[in-house]
């Protein structure tokens, strides 16, 4: 390899290590974030390697029904006698790789679109645009759960994934086509006009880095609503059984009575509050990303 690509690549590298050193710096000023932060990253670490280090034991124990939570059992027990803690955990990993892989899939095809459709107009903006106007006048979760159930199979987590993703990326691909359109009238843009830089080069290196900031956000809103989505699809069935999905622990803690059996509570407030706490961290984290993608904040920083 030349020198000269080997010093180009040195130097990329450490930028890249610059740019993260600044963002957790930023992430480490503000406390809001930085809560956020801390519960996006437990709960990754717990569904990335609790289920490896946690043996979920499936034996009933009927004897051991709906125990308050103890030292033996952090958060009780379930219908079953089994530890509400364990299914917790090892439910966490389907909850979060559907979540991520939904909010990727959906933030890479309404990047896709909206960006060609902003661009290019035309012709290409009014087929692009009016095939997501349709998807929008569909409401999202009934045609969800038409495609869901009409699939005569267990669906993988990329499968759920990929079709939380067909109806959910209308919204977002229309809203980056009003930001590149408004982007294409500032005059930065004008100005690369006039030099003679290509399509390409204007496409790239003046129109994306100002989107970066607004495709972060909608990434981080996307998995929050991956996350409601495949717990309503589990809670009412669409999806098939599985005992450590949260969606089945708040609709079997429901269907014994949950709301006025107090022995209960615990095996429903455990998905309840997971839930809860995980959509919050993303939603607190969402108050630093403008800060990392914005350069005048990241020099203050």
């Amino acid at each position: 390899m030349a020198p000269s690509k080997v010093r180009d690549i040195k130097l990329a590298v450490a930028s890249r290590i610059v740019d993260l050193r600044v963002s957790f710096r930023i992430i480490r000023k503000n406390r809001v974030s930085l809560a956020g932060f801390i519960v996006i990253v437990a709960f990754t670490l717990m569904a990335a390697v609790g289920p490896d280090i946690i043996p979920y034991d499936r034996t009933p124990r009927v004897r051991d029904r709906y125990l308050p939570p103890s030292w033996e059992h952090l958060l009780g027990t379930d219908y079953a006698g089994r530890d509400t803690l364990v299914q917790i955990i090892h439910g966490s990993r389907e909850v979060l790789t559907v979540a991520f892989l939904a909010a990727i899939i959906t933030t890479t095809i309404s990047f896709v679109i909206g960006i060609t459709a902003g661009f290019l107009g035309g012709k290409t903006d009014t087929v692009l645009m009016t095939g997501s106007d349709i998807f929008l006048v569909i409401p999202p979760f009934p045609l969800l759960l038409i495609i869901v159930t009409s699939i005569p199979r267990v669906l993988s987590a990329p499968e759920i994934a990929f079709t939380l993703s067909i109806v959910g990326w209308a919204t977002l691909a229309r809203a980056i086509r009003s930001q590149v359109l408004s982007l294409k009238e500032k005059e930065f843009i004008e100005s690369a006009r006039c030099q003679g830089l290509s399509k390409v080069h204007i496409l790239f290196n003046e129109i994306f880095p100002n989107l970066l900031p607004y495709i972060a956000m909608s990434l981080v809103l996307s998995i929050v609503g991956a996350i409601y989505s495949m717990v309503s699809l589990y809670f009412i069935g669409a999806l098939p059984y599985t005992a450590t999905s949260w969606g089945i622990m708040i609709q079997k803690a429901l269907g014994d009575g949950a709301l006025i059996n107090p022995k209960v509570w615990p095996y429903l407030l455990s998905p309840l509050m997971c839930l809860i706490l995980i959509q919050t961290g993303f939603i607190l984290f969402l108050n630093s990303l403008e800060e990392i993608f914005n350069p005048r904040l990241r020099t203050e920083a």
